[in-house]
């Protein structure tokens, strides 16, 4: 009897394309083996407002992990397993991130459960920050309040915190937020603006490891194959049974992988998964 084997992406430069897309070979393969019985699901920090159209039309069984682990979205179209910060968790990352100059973007369980109501109040947003707002601002399952600090009932209804701004100061930040709260903090370069730092800050105990092992729980694998290309993907990397970098990843990345693999131009997830799948 072959293994059960839950295969884990993270997207954004290892499953996703030069375009940010799945391409049309990736989408039919990774459909065809879900078909058949594979296990093929993501790992990202993006929220169910992007990831749902990047996936649409491909077929996949587990529920995806969202939001870097503070959330799965079943392929129902639904959240499940939510974690909320502490709203004295909530007061003291505003306070440090204003000590930075940084103005996060604040994500929220919207009342409906269904949509994230998303707070940002600078009077005036950074290139990285406008670019990310722009992709973003007509998406469904998103509302965003710009111009508009955190309600005071907003508290009690925080996910996550996303800030984009110089590197130094998002390090500066993560370090300060690390050593004054037990949150889940991290900072790293954004992909495609180097110079950019991406600082994420998240309930404790959130990260992408900690949902995969409810997914496999959940689905009955009992062997854990994950593909990565950024800092971020190091924790899921830990709790593997095979950590597979595309070749475009940071070299720290490729050095703690088991398996480096072509880049992600050239559909190299989809094609591990199915030699992998298929030889059992």
């Amino acid at each position: 009897m072959n293994t059960r084997t839950l295969y884990v992406s993270d997207m954004d430069g290892t499953l996703l394309g030069a375009d940010s897309r799945v391409s049309e070979r990736s989408r039919l393969i990774i459909s065809d083996l879900t078909e058949q019985g594979a296990l093929i699901t993501v790992a990202t920090a993006r929220t169910p407002a992007t990831v749902r159209p990047l996936l649409a039309g491909v077929a996949m069984a587990p529920p995806a992990v969202v939001m870097t682990g503070a959330a799965l979205w079943t392929r129902h179209g639904s959240f499940s397993h939510v974690r909320f910060m502490e709203p004295h968790d909530v007061d003291a990352v505003l306070q440090v991130c204003a000590a930075c100059g940084i103005h996060p973007f604040v994500y929220t369980m919207g009342a409906d459960g269904g949509v994230l109501d998303v707070y940002h109040d600078a009077a005036e947003m950074n290139r990285a920050e406008q670019s990310f707002y722009d992709q973003r601002r007509h998406l469904d399952l998103k509302r965003f309040h710009m111009r508009r600090a955190l309600p005071a009932e907003g508290r009690r209804r925080t996910i996550l915190f996303c800030a984009l701004g110089r590197l130094a100061d998002t390090d500066a930040a993560a370090r300060e937020l690390a050593a004054c709260t037990g949150c889940s903090v991290q900072s790293y370069p954004d992909v495609v603006l180097p110079d950019t730092g991406v600082l994420e800050v998240f309930a404790p105990g959130v990260s992408k490891a900690a949902a995969i092992e409810q997914v496999k729980a959940r689905m009955g694998a009992e062997r854990l194959v994950v593909f990565g290309d950024n800092l971020n993907d190091l924790p899921m990397f830990a709790v593997a049974d095979v950590a597979v970098a595309v070749a475009n990843a940071l070299p720290q990345v490729r050095e703690a992988a088991d398996v480096v693999i072509g880049p992600n131009t050239a559909d190299s997830v989809a094609r591990f998964i199915e030699s992998d799948f298929l030889e059992g």
